[in-house]
């Protein structure tokens, strides 16, 4: 007969004593680790302002990189003995830069967006004027054979940054009126095609072909995260490539370019020199590069180091590492910015946070991908970290919209109207952001025939006509009466409800 372990052991009646207890398999230290590390992060990146706080952290740590960068590139070109500037005069120049761009960067923190949404259309407008008068001559500037300058004292400014700011918070104003008649494609292109293609136009009398690359990037992001169809977007993106493509071709300094990106090594002494020099740096730098200030680029062997080729010097002296952590930087903007994107609710913030995060990541990758040699030269500089200007001082102008549309998502608005604008809020003097209020529903057939956009009703608004009718009443002595004993009537049957209810139970 079989036997059964009953737990007890052999004649005695009590449980088993001493018997080992089965323990359960504890997981791995690292996996234990990294299943903190998770937890951790998701519960930080969890708070209402995460997105803030990483743009915040994002924007600082691109421009110290950009600092240190420069101060690094252009000791050597700054010097001029026959100028009498010293090696560190362009650097002090990039401060200055650095620090207008920083109030900048505080005042599109600060502003209301609602106020930036209104004043979109005079942006619009002026930066049209602009781009006409940089043409004319004795107003505009050549620089490096573009005439798309402004040159106020030792100072130089370029219109066509602005432009892109201004058409990607005009083109969201635009397309959010138009939202239920984005359907219909007259409707999803104008007016916002049309002027975004004059101002192609004018960019490319200067000429500058990658000022134009980047304001069709603008437009592109604008359609598509107004949810334009995948068809219309691909076929301006096939039209706006094929326009390049030609545009490089009747240009006999970009056809070189083109010739010399299709075969480097066939003249590495005339259009290629720059491509293949940004290559060789890259290649010497290794994995932890040669140290800061001990690359060759800085002594001449690659011109302009300072502003477009910046990255190749990255790579010289940082080495693969440098370089990864800046590509880590722009990579964590494109998530943050497109999470910023995600979790707002009004519209407008939603289009404008998705095309400026698109805009910069996008001018980084093309600086990045010419400067490796996976695209033609096209004189894009890095945001953030190139020598500073107009593209530097606008660029934190993104960046600090893109904060101030942190600010707005719904958690972050909660918390800071009954939490208290926390510390960063009270040291930059932040005010608290208003909460959302969706457009009031129109009438039907309030608007026969026409398109306009519900707009959202004022805050003093006038007493709905049922109020005014219950006024009327009141003050009328017949009316009065008549509301009175419509008052007992319907009191009465109340009355006896109550009681019936009562009897059926």
């Amino acid at each position: 007969m079989a036997v059964v372990d009953t737990g007890r052991r052999a004649g005695s009646d009590g449980p088993a004593k001493g018997r080992a207890k089965a323990k359960p398999a504890r997981a791995p230290r690292r996996e234990r680790g990294t299943a903190a590390f998770n937890s951790a992060l998701t519960a930080w990146l969890s708070r209402p302002l995460a997105s803030f706080h990483l743009v915040l952290a994002l924007t600082g740590l691109l421009v110290v990189i950009g600092i240190v960068m420069v101060l690094s590139a252009s000791s050597v070109a700054s010097y001029d003995p026959k100028t009498g500037s010293g090696v560190y005069s362009l650097f002090v120049k990039h401060l200055i830069f650095v620090a207008i761009g920083s109030t900048v960067f505080w005042i599109g923190l600060r502003i209301r967006l609602e106020r930036v949404r209104r004043l979109s259309a005079t942006a619009v407008v002026l930066c049209l004027g602009m781009l006409v008068l940089v043409l004319v001559p004795g107003i505009g500037a050549e620089v490096n054979g573009s005439s798309g300058w402004f040159q106020i004292g030792g100072f130089s400014f370029q219109p066509v940054e602005v432009a892109k700011v201004a058409l990607a918070f005009w083109g969201a104003h635009i397309l959010v009126i138009k939202y239920n008649v984005l359907h219909q494609w007259r409707h999803l292109l104008v007016p916002v095609v049309p002027i975004a293609l004059l101002m192609f136009a004018l960019v490319m009398l200067q000429p500058d072909l990658g000022g134009t690359v980047t304001l069709a990037v603008v437009l592109l992001s604008l359609l598509w995260f107004a949810g334009a169809p995948k068809r219309l977007v691909g076929v301006i993106l096939a039209g706006g490539l094929a326009g390049v493509l030609v545009l490089a071709i009747i240009a006999p300094y970009r056809l070189a370019r083109v010739m010399s990106f299709l075969s480097p090594n066939a003249d590495t002494s005339g259009e290629g020199f720059q491509a293949n020099q940004a290559k060789l740096a890259l290649a010497d730098g290794g994995l932890f590069g040669k140290g800061l200030g001990q690359g060759a680029s800085n002594w001449g062997y690659l011109p302009e180091v300072q502003n477009d080729f910046i990255f190749a010097l990255i790579g010289e002296e940082l080495g693969f590492v440098g370089c990864a952590v800046v590509l880590a930087l722009f990579a964590g903007i494109a998530v943050v910015g497109l999470r910023i994107a995600t979790r707002n609710i009004d519209p407008w913030i939603r289009i404008v946070a998705g095309t400026l995060t698109v805009s910069i990541v996008a001018q980084a990758g093309i600086n990045i991908g010419y400067v490796v040699g996976l695209l033609p030269v096209t004189g894009v500089t890095l945001p953030l970290i190139s020598y500073g200007g107009t593209s530097l001082v606008i660029t934190m102008l993104m960046m600090g919209v893109l904060a101030n549309a942190a600010r707005h998502e719904p958690e972050a608005v909660a918390a800071l109207r009954s939490q208290g604008p926390g510390k960063f809020g009270r040291l930059l003097r932040l005010p608290a952001p208003d909460p959302y209020r969706p457009p009031a529903a129109r009438k039907a057939g309030a608007a026969r025939g026409g398109t306009k956009a519900a707009r959202p009703a004022p805050r003093t608004a006038r007493p709905a006509p049922a109020q005014e009718r219950r006024r009327a009443s009141v003050r009328d002595p017949a009316r009065r009466a008549v509301a009175r004993k419509t008052a007992r009537t319907t009191a009465n049957r109340g009355t006896r409800g109550a009681v019936n209810r009562r009897g059926h139970r």
